[in-house]
């Protein structure tokens, strides 16, 4: 099966019925299975379709290929994090301590990508699909624009464009870090993830100081 790239059809059509919406849900449930079992190269449609208890010509009704059914999943992940930066940056959190904020979102974004494993499958893919390197980029666009909103709250004197400067920064170490990090044992991991809490609580600390 084709590796994802630039040419890639993401989907045939995007269901609009419930039933339809269900199968497809159904069938990346499935491909979830496959490419952590099997990992991505090896896996196929075929797979797929039998964990997902469907016909071949089924899932062809909705993906081409194996790469848009992870360009599917892409989304989907995208979107589940999209929730958990709204929730870990919410309004209601801009008066507590700034260590105590970025500790736990953090944890948050370290726990997704622990308990979802093939988040990494789709964010090591990316390397090689336009498709999936413009999702990735959009959604550290967004997450930055979530964090800069939030560090407002929290500074509100700051030039509006060294503010967001400063959010896509912080993003972008995060991101790095996370990348290294995967490539690391366990162990090594762990103190990545510690180090990346320092290093940013280190940068926001003195321009976002906590309030009396």
């Amino acid at each position: 099966m084709p590796s994802p790239s630039s040419e890639a059809e993401p989907f045939r059509r995007l269901p609009q019925q419930a039933r339809s919406r269900q199968r497809v849900n159904q069938i990346l449930d499935a491909a979830i299975q496959v490419f952590e079992q099997f990992g991505y190269e090896a896996a196929s449609t075929e797979l797929i379709a039998t964990r997902a208890n469907t016909s071949i010509g089924s899932l062809y009704r909705f993906f081409p290929d194996k790469s848009a059914i992870l360009y599917a999943l892409a989304e989907r992940y995208a979107e589940q994090l999209r929730e958990l930066s709204a929730r870990v940056f919410a309004p209601t959190l801009a008066n507590r301590p700034i260590s105590e904020v970025l500790s736990k979102a953090i944890d948050a974004f370290e726990d997704f990508y622990t308990t979802q494993p093939v988040y990494r499958v789709v964010f090591l893919q990316s390397q090689a699909s336009l498709e999936l390197q413009a999702i990735n980029k959009q959604l550290d666009r967004e997450i930055a624009v979530q964090f800069d909103a939030f560090l407002a709250l929290r500074q509100s004197t700051m030039e509006p464009e060294r503010r967001r400067l400063v959010a896509i920064v912080s993003v972008e170490i995060a991101n790095v870090l996370q990348l290294f990090s995967w490539t690391q044992d366990n162990v090594l991991r762990q103190q990545v993830v510690a180090e990346t809490k320092n290093v940013l609580i280190s940068y926001l600390q003195p321009l976002f100081p906590d309030c009396c």
